[in-house]
């Protein structure tokens, strides 16, 4: 699946595409797929063209959000979360950074 995906993107012209491992940190995927756009409508053809194809693969998204707002769209594709973002957006929620952060040590106030 990731590998469709990252081919899907190279193949509609995706900036700055990165993949952050997710296993064992999040019950939500295994992976986020992080891309850029250079406009709405690059956005948009690209969720589109994506999920063409994981529909011919057999694996349509459990879901799509923001395409019609074409600033920010996620296609959930089960295992793999696919983020696609203006470089604006990008730049002002900053995913990347947000995964990075290490997980956090349970400590006991007792």
């Amino acid at each position: 699946m990731l590998e469709l995906i990252h081919d899907q993107l190279a193949d509609n012209k995706a900036e700055n595409v990165q993949t952050i491992d997710i296993q064992g940190r999040s019950s939500l995927a295994d992976y986020i797929v992080i891309a850029s756009g250079n406009s709405g409508r690059h956005l948009k053809a690209m969720a589109e063209h994506l999920i063409i194809q994981l529909k011919r693969r057999e694996s349509p998204p459990l879901g799509v959000e923001g395409e019609r707002e074409g600033e920010w769209v996620l296609v959930d594709a089960g295992d793999v979360i696919v983020h696609l973002m203006l470089p604006r957006i990008r730049e002002f929620y900053n995913l990347e950074k947000l995964w990075d952060v290490p997980r956090m040590r349970e400590v006991n106030n007792t």
